[in-house]
């Protein structure tokens, strides 16, 4: 019989703890970001605006988007640009025409100075050193950045359009 009035008292701890804690959250509640109580994302820089809404043209039948210089892009299954970037997506990009169109967040095609291909990585840092400028770029499914600085003669382009 003690032991049964132990457990009881315990239980009716717990269950007023557990009802003032969610209480006292319900009370802070934020309408304008209603996941804030339960989604603790880390701010990671997005790509640089490249296409003004002005130059998107949606049609019945067609889709143009006016863009200058504008190559096409396709991945290998890699997996270290998941989840955006994969083997079936499709990008567009343009060559940049200085270190300066370089921003932290864009994603870019670079060649590395010890692989035949091209890498694309998120550009995470940009520095200089004796040797000038140069860009720190990490696979957003990777842990570590790229082990290289990504010299401007090195990249490719910059994706500004992704088509899954």
């Amino acid at each position: 019989m003690r032991i049964s009035l132990v457990f009881l008292a315990i239980s009716i701890f717990t269950m007023g703890w557990l009802m003032s804690t969610l209480y006292s959250d319900l009370g802070s509640f934020d309408l304008e970001n209603p996941l804030s109580g339960f989604v603790s994302a880390k701010e990671v820089s997005s790509p640089a605006g490249r296409i003004a809404k002005e130059q998107i043209h949606v049609y019945e039948d067609r889709i143009v988007i006016d863009l200058e210089n504008a190559k096409w892009a396709e991945f290998t299954n890699s997996n270290s640009m998941d989840p955006v970037l994969d083997v079936d997506a499709h990008s567009f990009e343009v060559t940049p025409q200085s270190a300066e169109d370089i921003k932290v967040g864009d994603i870019i095609s670079y060649k590395p100075t010890n692989y035949g291909g091209l890498v694309v990585h998120r550009v995470i840092g940009i520095a200089e050193d004796e040797e000038g400028w140069y860009a720190v770029v990490k696979g957003d499914n990777l842990s570590k950045p790229d082990p290289e600085k990504v010299r401007f003669e090195q990249i490719n382009g910059v994706l500004v359009g992704i088509v899954y």
